[in-house]
């Protein structure tokens, strides 16, 4: 899962999931004339500058996007989310979609019309989808603001000196009035009639108390997590003792001042909200909630499929990779069915990791050795690399309890920081060992890091694309790239392998669940049951990845159809090229254009499937 850190509500502008009409496809057999090139090139020039310009206007609204890209202006600042800017990116977004009426569609190269295109149905897209602004749970398990501001300020707002320092005291300053705006948000949505439901409040309320726990807040010896960080980073600073002493104890003024009214009154606000919360769990009880979920349907898959046959071909899929996993189950000999083979597995102690300090630091240890050995195949596989490095974390205490088991943080743009491949130790019966090898290709190599950070390290596209969240292309990559591995020597044992297929049986048995929830109306109970009935996962984990779909609603839908479509290009290269095919170059297709919808990844690849088989 890749993780955008609570980003989604201030920067959907930049990040929302888009689906191109068939009439804003490049044309593959479209080569420009020596007669046509200047004017082509005038008119990309144009374009991309005011795309250029669009962007550093968007990104100077957004500190936090600043931070996030490794930039430190308006370091001491958090972004507004207030309701009054959420209108001001609606009249911009009408303002652009008005300004490319300015340019020619058919004077632009093909880097220069993907970029058209999507930016067109970026600005259609925001517009169609404010109708939506308040459906939403800006505070929830996966990735609410209790979590992801303190998880903003200790992964991305580097220390590099005293000014960095300050600027960090500046923004613990912030929090009352940022958390306030999200608390003003939440009492707007349950005037609406949106509410997450009832199980969520808990785990939000739990998440949000452990941020004001230990010093400066009460007595237990023990920093809180904020301060443990702060004093953290600034320990690595060469400073007069004096000027460290007199940071931190603005910090603790500041965590004092305005950390703990902020998380005291977020806390109130959901204790005062959760009584009016029902066990209702789909988006079908929303106002409007059907066509909000094929909204989101159709923005995180890029497609237009329905509820319908995304069900449909989810039980297709659960039924095709069961009978899969059933051959692996006879070739290690097992003698029982394919359930009690799962329940095996669950119980099986060999097949977990202690729950100690021990058992933690070995997951780590043995994930950093599939890393390694998947950074030397690589090349093999692969003719572009990406500059960026990917380091393996391990997900802070205070966020574990409602985290991902594994998630993926994109590097900086400008190369200073990594991307982050965070692995889940909260509970370890979580994280099977045969599980183990297709998360962290999934999340690491060959997957979310070999795509974005290519991605990002792109020439000649605008910025604006290389930051771009299409879902089902991103995660369809991760899932791609779990398969992909097995090619690549990947899985030392079958049990690794069936690993492998556990996890894309999960991610069709998504399919299934999904749109159970929100267009079916099953329970959360229901859905849980299924997990429980038809995948090997541990009961506790379905529960949570459940939970997951509920507050995210289509999203987890993306992955299957993704890794269907780059397969089903993948085929249909193979089948034109036969023996010119190399996996090599449909690798640079696919990637070379960066995170784009579906549509427009099949037609990158036809096209250079067109100029192999012409010996181009």
């Amino acid at each position: 899962m890749r993780k955008w850190s609570g980003m989604a509500v201030s920067l959907s502008a930049l990040m929302t999931v888009l689906a191109l009409s068939a009439c804003d496809k490049p044309k593959s057999n479209e080569q420009p004339t020596s007669q046509q090139a200047p004017a082509q090139q005038s008119e990309s020039a144009r374009l991309n500058a005011f795309f250029d310009e669009a962007f550093k206007r968007d990104l100077k609204r957004s500190p936090m996007l600043q931070t996030y890209l490794g930039m430190k202006t308006d370091y001491n600042k958090l972004d507004d989310m207030s309701e009054a800017r959420f209108d001001e990116d609606i009249v911009i977004a009408k303002a652009d979609l008005e300004r490319l009426k300015d340019f020619d569609p058919a004077k632009l190269d093909e880097q220069a019309r993907i970029s058209y295109a999507v930016y067109e149905q970026d600005q259609k897209d925001k517009i169609e989808g404010d109708r939506w602004r308040h459906h939403d749970y800006p505070y929830n398990q996966m990735f609410g603001w209790q979590s992801d501001l303190p998880a903003f300020m200790i992964t991305a707002h580097t220390i590099d000196n005293k000014a960095d320092a300050e600027g960090y005291v500046a923004r613990l300053k912030a929090f009352v009035p940022f958390l306030g705006q999200i608390d003003d948000g939440m009492k707007l949505r349950a005037d609406k009639g949106v509410l997450p439901p009832k199980f969520v409040f808990p785990i939000v309320i739990e998440n949000a108390g452990m941020i004001i726990k230990g010093a400066p807040f009460d007595a237990s010896g023990k920093d809180s997590t904020l301060l443990a960080d702060f004093k953290g980073k600034l320990a690595k600073l060469d400073l007069p003792q004096a000027d460290k002493d007199k940071l931190v104890a603005d910090a603790t003024a500041a965590l004092k001042d305005s950390v703990k009214p902020a998380f005291d009154h977020l806390i109130a606000t959901l204790t005062a909200l959760e009584p009016k919360a029902t066990r209702d769990d789909g988006v079908w009880k929303l106002p409007d909630g059907q066509d909000y979920y094929k909204y989101r349907l159709r923005t995180m898959t890029t497609t237009d499929m329905t509820p319908e046959q995304i069900h449909q071909f989810g039980l297709s899929e659960v039924a095709r990779i069961r009978g899969e996993m059933t051959a692996i189950k006879d070739q290690v000999g097992f003698k029982g069915s394919l359930a009690e083979f799962f329940k095996h597995l669950q119980n099986d102690p060999k097949q977990y990791y202690p729950q100690t300090d021990a058992g933690q630091k070995q997951y780590l240890a043995d994930n950093q050795v599939l890393l390694d050995a998947m950074e030397k195949k690589l090349p093999e596989y692969f003719a572009t690399l990406p500059k960026a490095k990917v380091e393996l974390r391990q997900v802070e205490p205070f966020r574990a309890k409602g985290a991902a088991a594994a998630f993926y943080q994109q590097p900086s743009l400008d190369g200073t920081r990594p991307g982050y491949y965070y692995v889940n130790t909260y509970d370890m019966k979580q994280l099977p060992k045969y599980a183990m090898a297709a998360i962290t290709y999934h999340e690491a190599l060959p997957g979310h890091h070999m795509q974005i950070a290519i991605n990002q390290e792109l020439q000649g596209i605008p910025e604006f694309r290389k930051i771009a969240n299409f879902t089902a292309y991103i995660e369809g990559w991760g899932l791609y790239a779990e398969k992909l591995a097995k090619e690549m020597g990947g899985y030392a044992d079958p049990y690794s392998d069936f690993g492998r297929l556990s996890a894309e049986l999960w991610r069709a048995a998504r399919l299934v669940v999904d749109t159970g929830i929100h267009d079916k109306k099953w329970t959360r109970e229901q859905a849980i049951k299924y997990m429980d009935d038809f995948t090997p996962n541990p009961h506790g984990d379905n529960i949570r990845e459940i939970e997951r779909y509920i507050v995210m609603p289509g999203q987890a839908t993306a992955y299957k159809i993704g890794m269907s479509k780059i397969l089903e290009a993948r085929d249909a290269a193979k089948s034109k090229l036969g023996d010119k095919f190399d996996i090599r170059g449909f690798h640079d297709a696919v990637l070379k254009s960066g995170a784009v919808p579906l549509s427009i990844m099949e037609e990158d690849v036809r096209r250079w499937a067109d100029q192999v088989a012409a010996g181009k």
